[in-house]
């Protein structure tokens, strides 16, 4: 990774399973070193009809492969007619990265959501290593903190105000003690019915610090 503007330095991002869909969290706060460069910075972004992406690294990489992604989606389902699946999205995501290891994408993605099969949820590197996960999943310079809340919490069965309530608790962590994450919380909430991205009012209904 390089010293570029566009790098952000610090990151939380956080991916659950529950029954029926998949939560997708991050804190906003964008940093370049010691300097809070945005805090309201992007780090999820709806790439398909019932899947998205969350996104640590570098913001300029980060954009342009949401772009990728979604004209890809897009594009598969007009040719086919149908949507395409998580998993498709996730190795599609792979190859993308893995084909530009001479000049890598500096990124780790989570990219998850409910097709066919369920929800489902993947963690992508920046050298295209991907990585299906059944419960929980967190990235980022904060990610050592929230998995601590998550693995400690999540339970079989969880049900999505439990998930969207566990997903701030373990973003909460992550700020408390990692420089590099903090500001507001971005959540969305992905079912068979679509994608929904929550408003700051009704994250502020979930969450058990208010």
């Amino acid at each position: 990774m390089n010293d570029s503007p566009d790098m952000m330095k610090g990151t939380t991002t956080v991916g659950i399973i529950f029954d029926g869909g998949v939560v997708l969290a991050s804190e906003q706060r964008a940093s370049m070193g010691y300097l809070i460069a945005n805090k309201h910075a992007k780090k999820i972004y709806q790439i398909g009809r019932r899947f998205g992406m969350t996104t640590a690294g570098g913001v300029g990489d980060a954009q342009q492969l949401a772009k990728i992604m979604t004209i890809e989606s897009n594009l598969y389902e007009i040719r086919r007619n149908r949507p395409m699946s998580v998993r498709s999205a996730a190795a599609l995501l792979s190859n993308l990265l893995h084909g530009n290891r001479g000049y890598p994408y500096g990124v780790q993605l989570l990219i998850g959501g409910v097709d066919e099969s369920g929800p489902v949820l993947f963690s992508v590197d920046y050298m295209g290593g991907s990585s299906e996960e059944n419960r929980v999943v967190a990235t980022g310079s904060g990610s050592p903190m929230a998995f601590g809340v998550l693995e400690d919490r999540y339970k079989p069965g969880l049900q999505k105000n439990e998930a969207i309530e566990l997903a701030i608790r373990a973003l909460h962590s992550a700020i408390k003690r990692d420089m590099g994450s903090g500001e507001g919380l971005s959540i969305s909430v992905i079912t068979k019915d679509g994608y929904v991205e929550l408003t700051s009012e009704e994250i502020e209904q979930y969450n058990p610090y208010s």
